[in-house]
This record gives C-alpha cells, structure tokens and sequence, in this order.
C-alpha cells in the first residue's frame, strides 16, 4: 500500500538509529508541529533537545514544515541547530528537493519523519525515499477530537 510508512512507530524517540545507518540512511528529514514539538509551541522539551543532539551526532538533521506564520518560524530558527524549511508544501515535493539539492542530501539516503500519512508519509513516498511515522508527541494531552481524526488517517495505511 502506498501510504504505508517504512517504520511505524509510537514516538521518536523509538527510532533504532544503528537499524538506520545499516541500511545507508544518512539524513533524517523531520516534521515539526507534533512529531519534534508540541503543535505551535515554539519549544523542544528537554528530552527532545538532547535527542535532537544526539542523533545530529550520528546523521544530518533537518525540519520540513508545512507552518507559515513567520513569526513562528523565526521563534524555532533560533531554538534550531539544524536546517529548517518552512512553508513546505507537503505532500507536494518541490521545495523539499530544492532544499535536499541545497544541502547536497541524496534522496535513497534519508527518511522522512513525521505523524501525518497524508502529508509528511505521502511527501516521503512521492520523493522516494524512506518514511517513518510515529505518533504525535503530545499524544496524551490531545483532545478527543484530534486523537479521532488521527485514527481516521491510520485507517488508511492498514493492511
């Protein structure tokens, strides 16, 4: 199945960075509201900022959103120690090419990592590189509402 993600797991914080690097990834490409960061928030927790450093020491990092409100963009461009690219367009893949030429990444060696199959799995199969999904890092303080829509879109990578 198409939307499918390669990985499905519950956070990032399950990614086996070793499995990775085995199979030639070099680049972890991550969405940001809800998979690095609390949606809007503007903040990594702490236990989020020493994974990011941590596995920035193992492969290039970067955050492909899809967030346009600038002065939220420029509130996570100075928390951010790595390359970040907002108003993306996801699931439409231009701009993640461009940005991917820019930094010299070859597309079979990243994944995409995010908490959205119609946007950030279906941009990572349509670039045709690895995909991850994981759940929202707020997970458990979601409203009911959001927690229904997101077992909606799960519904359609089963199988």
């Amino acid at each position: 199945m198409f939307l499918k993600p390669d990985y499905n797991l519950k956070s990032i914080y399950d990614i086996d960075f070793s499995q990775l690097k085995e199979s030639g990834i070099k680049a972890l490409l991550f969405d940001l509201d809800s998979t690095i960061m609390a949606s809007k928030s503007g903040y990594y927790t702490e236990k989020t900022s020493q994974w990011l450093q941590a596995a920035s020491e193992e492969f290039f990092i970067a955050v492909i959103s899809n967030n346009k409100n600038i002065d939220y963009i420029n509130k996570v461009k100075k928390i951010s120690h790595f390359p970040v690219l907002f108003n993306a367009g996801k699931p439409r893949v231009a701009k993640t090419k461009e940005f991917l030429k820019e930094h010299d990444i070859n597309i079979n060696e990243c994944v995409l990592i995010g908490d959205r199959p119609l946007t950030d799995i279906l941009c990572g199969k349509f670039l045709g590189c690895g995909t991850v999904l994981v759940d929202s890092i707020t997970a458990d303080k979601e409203s009911k509402i959001v927690r229904f829509v997101r077992k909606l879109e799960r519904l359609v990578i089963r199988g």
